[in-house]
């Protein structure tokens, strides 16, 4: 696992983007692997992402129309995507996957969402952003390491934390949540996280610092080949300073991380 250090959210944000511009650009598409396949999320800091992932495709510099899209979660986040990233890019329609919170029965929205990520050959890069709480997509302390998509019953503090999306305050969110399980993140080929602001700090000394644990269930990502976060420097608050200079050092002597 890699940690990038930067002095702050638009610095990170840049090199989220950066990144992700790098991957699909290598990206050659064949009969046999025709699509790259990006997990997406939704909240605060993925927006700077997506402004600016946005601005780079109005410049010409990377196209999304051989990029299948997964999103983490769905909480009445659909128009948010469409409002800060789809409406602006050229991503075919039959190309992007939400789940689907309207659904039925959405035991079988969830496993044919797994399904859907099987059939396309698995994710190649999943992007996300974690909570206060340490939660990446809606799973929570206390959430299964080997879990999968499934419906989730969502912690008070993350409902407070998505109360500003709501016009009725903390008592009209919706307490239940579709999303992606830590097993289906840990199978992507690669997983890129930022997180920035001081409110990250002590989640991020946990999951850094701690050992891996269902109570933080973005540690196992200690243990994914090809993990990255992303950070400001406000988030590292809480890092003992030698794991900050040791992270600046890796920086240093491995370029293009």
């Amino acid at each position: 696992m890699i940690v990038i250090i930067k002095d702050d959210p638009e610095r990170a944000s840049q090199h989220v983007a950066e990144h992700i511009i790098r991957r699909i650009n290598a990206f050659k598409p064949t009969s046999s692997k025709p699509f790259f396949v990006l997990g997406l999320p939704t909240g605060d800091s993925p927006r700077k992402v997506y402004s600016l992932l946005v601005k780079r495709h109005q410049a010409g510099d990377i196209c999304f129309r051989h990029v299948v899209t997964f999103n983490m979660d769905e909480y009445s986040y659909r128009s948010f995507m469409y409002e800060h990233f789809f409406s602006h890019v050229d991503s075919e329609p039959a190309h992007i996957n939400l789940l689907n919170s309207n659904s039925l029965d959405k035991h079988t929205e969830c496993l044919e969402y797994e399904e859907k990520i099987r059939r396309v050959g698995g994710v190649d890069l999943f992007f996300g952003g974690i909570g206060p709480n340490g939660h990446i997509a809606f799973n929570e302390p206390g959430s299964s390491l080997a879990s999968r998509t499934r419906v989730k019953t969502l912690a008070y503090e993350t409902l407070l934390a998505n109360s500003r999306s709501f016009a009725g305050g903390v008592n009209s969110v919706p307490r239940l949540a579709l999303t992606v399980g830590v097993q289906t993140i840990m199978e992507a080929r690669e997983v890129v996280i930022i997180a920035t602001g001081a409110n990250k700090a002590i989640a991020l000394q946990k999951w850094i610092e701690g050992g891996v644990s269902h109570m933080q269930p973005l540690s196992r990502l200690q243990r994914h080949p090809h993990a990255m976060l992303v950070v400001d420097k406000d988030a590292t608050l809480d890092l003992q300073v030698r794991t900050v200079k040791y992270f600046n050092s890796i920086e240093t002597v491995i370029p293009g991380t």
